[in-house]
């Protein structure tokens, strides 16, 4: 038994063996010896452990000497021990695993040293990768910049797995574009995002980074960018056709010598971002197999950062974009009222206040908070709210009647872009409020409907302050639409403060605005309004403020006998002419003899339809603001149709000329029927 052991450890087992013996001199091997990486172990017999280390390069002889020698005293074996060898060329190099134990007669005479080799060189490569992939879940894609992200994946590729390594992104998605899985990306110009060499971190690549390039037909990096497949070149030079060495990319590749590359696509949720290439020229073992399925690991994982990146850039672009407006809403300095509006971005939330200019010198003053998961959702979802409050009050609506239809088109399906899905007609991503006030400067009436929203504050002229009162119905596209319309006549001198919630103290009451919180509002035209605006909003606004923050001011003006006046007159066909002189009457009061004639003939026009279509009194007012607002109303809800009246037809031009006299016009819905409406420019030139 003992000797078939023996013969089979010499000639049959997988582990080399080397014998030593006391002076460390090598004496005999096994079969298994002769095979390691073909080794040329031959040459070793008889010569001592010194020459063995020095010859195939171990890295610190001296050291693995004097631990054998540490065996040969003691009798205390070494177990696994990790050698870096080279064997015929140079340049590669192998692991060893070495274990190591004394040799010794039954007497206890020491004979010797045996040492078992096992060649790890994969395992140990393996492992290497592991570690690597492991590391770069936590050093890859820490931030959602593009730049460092490439930057990270290069640095990471250093110094153990390639000797040089470069990123490059697709422009068109620096600037949050997407380009298709399916796009040929071969001849996209690309910009260099990250770069390493092992020749030092001052050495720049070609191109540099933040520079822009194309890759030529042909090339490896042509060639992943068109078939999104990863390319792997085990062996390159001189003789490779795609090198040019007039290119300066190329050039550079020759001059450092770069034996091996691996070229991998940049692509995460469908759309292609970019390449990433690795080369060798230090290292002399080429790339494998194994190597091109870690460089695609390290590629994904990088390039879904980059998404994340770009995704990011994208969304907050669009929020930019969206709340670039609502930082301050327009400025109306006018009959009805004059305003002031200040923004506080939070970089979350859409909230937004405007003015609305309307019909009769009325003014709409608006307010709202869209929120949502993003800030982008929120921005969007505030930017659709707006566009659609801005067309709805061009029809002249109520209040309440504005806000129902905001709620259905909350509510309200729309095919969406994905196959058999809905949206709303726009998107409330979590919550969308609004309060809707519309203030008369002829009545002083002010009317309101509020949709979730904080209660606005009205400061009288004396100083004194109170909520404005008025029920509160759900938010848009939230439970059962019930928005009840609220009146309020205002005092002279009034000013409204509408408000966010972001402006609500967080241990407050919901909805209101504790008025102690307020600073003195005044009355007159010292100090501006603006500025009044502004610290308003400093006293009152939390320190971190969890939503974007918008106030806006509005003091009210009444149109006094100056500025307005109106008749109620009877429906019968002789009172055109009856109004056409109390018209021309008026403006020359006025001084506004130079549209005495139009006006005239508008109001003929209207007053003639109203005593053909209605049956009670007739009311003409004109208003005098920065535009001269000619105003008919009757009892009939019927609108008119503007009709294009042939050469031939007696009838039908009246709304037409109505229409080419004036710069707007239009309809509104009264208590009692209607209200036709023109306006013409004050300035005689104009008009």
């Amino acid at each position: 038994m003992d000797a078939a052991v023996l013969d089979a450890l010499f000639t049959q087992s997988p582990v080399g063996l080397h014998v030593l013996d006391p002076r460390l001199r090598l004496v005999r091997v096994n079969t298994a010896a002769y095979r390691i990486n073909d080794f040329r172990i031959h040459e070793m017999l008889g010569r001592p452990l010194w020459d063995i280390l020095t010859a195939f390069q171990v890295p610190s002889p001296d050291e693995v000497e004097a631990l054998a020698r540490e065996i040969l005293e003691t009798g205390t074996p070494v177990l696994d021990l990790r050698l870096h060898i080279a064997g015929r060329d140079p340049a590669v190099e192998a692991v060893m695993s070495v274990s190591g134990f004394r040799l010794e007669d039954p007497d206890g005479t020491v004979l010797g040293l045996a040492t078992s080799l096992t060649d790890i060189t994969e395992r140990t490569r393996a492992e290497e990768r592991l570690r690597l992939l492991e590391k770069a879940a936590g050093t890859v894609g820490t931030t959602l910049d593009t730049f460092r992200t490439a930057q990270e994946l290069c640095d990471l590729a250093l110094p153990g797995f390639a000797d040089s390594a470069a990123v490059d992104v697709l422009d068109l998605v620096l600037r949050g574009d997407a380009v298709p899985a399916g796009a040929c990306c071969g001849n996209a110009t690309v910009r260099r995002a990250g770069f390493r060499s092992a020749s030092g971190r001052h050495r720049e690549g070609v191109p540099r980074v933040g520079e822009v390039d194309t890759y030529p037909g042909g090339t490896p990096h042509w060639d992943v960018l068109t078939r999104l497949r990863p390319r792997l070149i085990r062996r390159m030079g001189a003789h490779t056709h795609w090198l040019d060495p007039t290119r300066p990319r190329d050039a550079r590749l020759l001059a450092a010598g770069v034996h091996s590359m691996m070229v991998v696509p940049l692509r995460a949720r469908r759309v292609v971002l970019g390449l990433v290439s690795f080369y060798r020229w230090h290292n002399q073992v080429p790339f494998g197999r194994a190597d091109l399925a870690v460089a695609e690991l390290l590629a994904s994982r990088a390039a879904l950062s980059i998404d994340n990146a770009r995704l990011y850039q994208r969304e907050h672009s669009a929020a930019r974009i969206l709340r670039s407006h609502p930082h301050r809403p327009p400025d109306l300095t006018g009959a009805a009222a004059d305003t002031a509006g200040a923004y506080l971005p939070a970089a979350f939330g859409g909230a937004f206040v405007d003015v609305i200019p309307l019909s009769g010198a009325r003014v709409a003053l608006v307010a709202g908070d869209t929120t949502g998961r993003k800030s982008s959702d929120a921005a969007q979802a505030m930017g659709e709210l707006r566009a659609a409050l801005t067309a709805l009050s061009d029809l002249d609506l109520a209040p309440d009647e504005i806000l129902h239809r905001l709620h259905d088109l909350a509510n309200g399906p729309e095919q969406d872009p994905e196959p058999g899905g809905v949206r709303p007609a726009f998107d409330t991503p979590a919550t969308a409020t609004c309060l809707y006030l519309i203030y008369d400067p002829v009545t002083r009436l002010c009317t309101m409907a509020n949709a979730g929203h904080a209660l606005p504050v009205l400061a009288h002229a004396g100083g004194a302050t109170e909520h404005l009162e008025m029920p509160r119905g759900p938010a848009l596209g939230r439970g059962i639409a019930h928005y009840p319309l609220a009146e309020r006549v205002l005092p002279e001198g009034a000013t409204l403060l509408l408000h966010t919630t972001a402006l609500l103290p967080a241990d407050g009451p919901a909805h209101r605005l504790p008025l102690d919180l307020l600073p003195p509002v005044p009355a007159g035209p010292t100090p501006p309004l603006q500025e009044t605006c502004e610290a308003v909003l400093a006293a009152i606004a939390p320190a971190r403020p969890r939503h974007d923050a918008a106030l806006l001011l509005a003091r009210t003006h009444q149109l006094d006998r100056r500025h307005t006046v109106s008749w109620t007159l009877d429906n019968r066909p002789q009172v055109v002419s009856e109004a056409r002189k109390l018209i021309r009457d008026q403006l020359a009061a006025w001084s506004l003899d130079t549209l005495a004639d139009t006006t005239q003939l508008i109001a003929s026009e209207l007053i003639t339809n109203a005593v053909r279509y209605a049956d009670g009194p007739i009311d003409l007012r004109l208003i005098r603001d920065h535009t001269l607002i000619c105003e008919v109303t009757d009892d009939s809800s019927t609108a008119p149709q503007l009709r294009r009246a042939l050469d031939s037809d007696e009838h039908g031009r009246g709304l037409f000329i109505t229409a080419q006299l004036t710069d707007r016009w239009g309809v509104r819905p009264t208590g009692r029927g209607k209200t036709i409406w023109a306006e013409q420019p004050l300035a005689a030139d104009d008009a």
